[in-house]
């Protein structure tokens, strides 16, 4: 018997219950080209042991040079369109998460409803890195529950290949492209997307980021010459600032249910670091064997991590109709997130 949960956790004021919000259809799309490790010890001082003993990657996705986060962002949004038998034309918003966007304007949103046949959609980006999808999730779950929208597409969509230092050891290894997409609607009585917890510290911006190409640093020839244009990390603070704050908005979501841990079918985290991954599942006392993991295969994707991976774990059957699911995510800002949801 599945577990009675909170379905009333939008707006405690409102005098009528809110629209509950569905995720009625998800989808993926990887570039064909794989950059494995060996490739990478062509390319910088580095080793095959090195990488996976350190973050658990053996490979990951590189698109190629014709190929835009437009272009992605389009094909997993096809895929999920395809999956929630919705057409372009019933799409009412499309919000697209990424920190790659095809240019700094117009909006990787609005390429993309070009792309699948929104004609009628608003479309906007929003920018929240590695949490963005499930920022997006929250997002788009807001029209509908106000009644301003049906249909939402959120996208998580990103070529990080382009803002990586092919040159640094410790991040090249790290980051790969990809896109994921998810059609949320609203469908009857049934529970759908429970809650979702969002936070940010901007105080610690500066340990994760990409200094140059926007206004503060303005693309110049000093900026190019110091390769300001390119992701900068400080690991060890990423780290531990990751697995606290995951921990943070996973028991902060499942609180808010009434739910432990021990109801969920199925955790969907930021595919960051199999050492994240692992610090995070012994705080929650989760066995890792309830973690979707796809790190090893595509590495750190940003906002199309977790958007991937929910495609990925639903069509291989990880989780069935009823169950429960925490997605949670941490990423530059420094943002978190998490969402409970009842598939």
């Amino acid at each position: 018997m599945k577990k009675s949960v909170t379905t009333n956790l939008r707006n405690p004021r409102s005098k009528q219950p809110p629209r509950p919000v569905q995720i009625v259809g998800t989808g993926s799309y990887l570039p064909a080209r794989v950059l494995t490790n060996a490739d990478l010890e062509k390319m910088v001082d580095t080793t095959d042991e090195w990488i996976i003993t350190r973050t658990g990657i053996r490979e990951r996705r590189i698109a190629s040079e014709q190929e835009c986060t437009s272009d992605m962002g389009a094909q997993a949004a096809l895929r999920a369109m395809e999956q929630a038998g919705v057409g372009g034309e019933q799409i009412d918003l499309i919000v697209c998460a990424t920190l790659t966007p095809d240019m700094l304007f117009p909006a990787t949103a609005c390429l993309i409803q070009q792309k699948i046949g929104a004609k009628r959609a608003a479309a906007f980006d929003m920018e929240a890195a590695c949490s963005g999808f499930l920022y997006g999730l929250e997002i788009g779950q807001q029209f509908i529950t106000s009644g301003t929208y049906e249909t939402v597409l959120v996208v998580g969509a990103e070529k990080l290949s382009t803002i990586v230092d092919w040159e640094d050891r410790s991040t090249c290894v790290l980051f790969g492209d990809g896109a994921g997409a998810a059609i949320l609607r609203s469908r009857g009585d049934s529970h759908g997307i429970l809650t979702t917890c969002m936070g940010a510290d901007g105080s610690q911006a500066d340990i994760l980021l990409m200094p140059a190409g926007g206004a503060r640093f303005p693309a110049s020839r000093e900026t190019v010459s110091g390769r300001m244009h390119y992701l900068k990390m400080a690991g060890k603070e990423v780290f531990k600032n990751a697995v606290v704050a995951m921990q943070t908005a996973a028991l902060q979501a499942l609180q808010k249910c009434n739910l432990t841990i021990d109801d969920i079918t199925c955790v969907i985290p930021h595919q960051a670091n199999i050492r994240i991954l692992e610090a995070l599942a012994e705080r929650l006392e989760l066995p890792m064997e309830r973690m979707y993991v796809n790190l090893d295969r595509y590495g750190n994707m940003s906002a199309a991590s977790v958007a991937v991976a929910l495609d990925e774990a639903a069509r291989a059957g990880r989780f069935q109709r009823g169950d429960l699911i925490l997605m949670v995510a941490f990423g530059s800002g420094l943002t978190w997130a998490a969402a409970v949801v009842q598939w």
